[in-house]
């Protein structure tokens, strides 16, 4: 599976995933449906850019994704 794996693309469909999600149209939902709707999409927004961050490698097997937590530097 490792030589199948094009861990670049994986990455980019995290990235288009994060934007989807960034994109979605409300639901016409309210109340407490609303609030869940809107936690979720959030959450699933921040594990797709974290993903989408990544810089990705197949060592020995393994999928290594490194991502970058630090604050941006100041400039």
């Amino acid at each position: 599976m490792a030589d199948e794996l094009d861990v670049e693309a994986m990455i980019n469909r995290f990235r288009e995933r994060a934007e989807a999600v960034r994109s979605r149209p409300l639901p016409p939902v309210g109340g407490e449906e609303r609030t869940l709707f809107i936690r979720r999409a959030q959450e699933d927004f921040q594990d797709f850019a974290i993903i989408g961050d990544a810089t990705g490698a197949i060592e020995d097997g393994f999928l290594i994704l490194r991502v970058d937590l630090r604050p941006p530097a100041d400039s």
